[in-house]
């Protein structure tokens, strides 16, 4: 999943990023709300974070924004402010949920992925299975035929992503822009590289073979 934060404090923004890339997220950073509504449109965000007090364009005037644009992308206000009034204010101009400072990273993960389960009608499964390959999203633990497979956190990234997809041919551009936090030439070969790399943890020592190549569009997970 991809995530917007548009913090101006550097600190706080870095220690969110971090926390939400370890946790599996593709994130991107604004420092401040001209920046944000620069770049929200560009792409298909899963959630944002942004802070009330922003410079340029505070964080309630980005979200009314991008609301009167149009986009429906699920938002978490973070703010100082810890009076009703204020957090109400934020809800009517658009937002989703909010988050007084300071918070428990854990508190501010949990909100988001409640956010991303009502934004699409759907419960959040606590994992995620194909054939006898099973991803456990909330110890972060991946089986295949009862075997732990230690994955790299880019590695986790784009296994979940596909297994999300089972069974539907994901593009190299859409993981490119699930599963990094920037985007790349498109021209690139760090999508395959990355697959290979797969492939070597789940697919080397077990049948089926479940990663397959969809030559000139990307790949797919499924079992034949």
């Amino acid at each position: 999943m991809r995530v917007l934060v548009v913090e101006d404090d550097d600190t706080l923004s870095e220690f969110v990023a971090r926390g939400l890339k370890e946790a599996g997220w593709a994130v991107d950073r604004a420092r401040d709300g001209e920046e944000g509504l620069a770049m929200w449109p560009k792409q298909p965000y899963d959630a944002a974070v942004v802070d009330v007090m922003l410079p340029w364009r505070d964080g309630i005037s980005l979200v009314q924004e991008v609301r009167r644009r149009g986009s429906t992308t699920p938002v978490l206000f973070l703010s100082a402010r810890r009076t009703v009034d204020d957090r109400v204010r934020g809800l009517h101009a658009g937002g989703d949920d909010y988050l007084t400072k300071p918070f428990a990273f854990d508190e501010l993960l949990a909100r988001l992925m409640a956010l991303v389960r009502r934004s699409t009608r759907a419960a959040e499964p606590t994992t995620l299975t194909v054939a006898d390959l099973t991803l456990n999203l909330l110890s972060r633990d991946v089986t295949r035929a009862g075997r732990r497979l230690d994955l790299r956190p880019r590695e986790y990234a784009l296994l979940e992503y596909l297994m999300r997809n089972a069974g539907r041919v994901v593009p190299k551009t859409a993981i490119l822009s699930h599963v990094w936090s920037y985007s790349f030439d498109p021209r690139t070969n760090v999508v395959d590289v990355l697959v290979s790399r797969l492939r070597e943890r789940v697919d080397r020592d077990f049948e089926p073979k479940l990663i397959q190549t969809v030559r000139g569009v990307g790949y797919v997970l499924r079992a034949p």
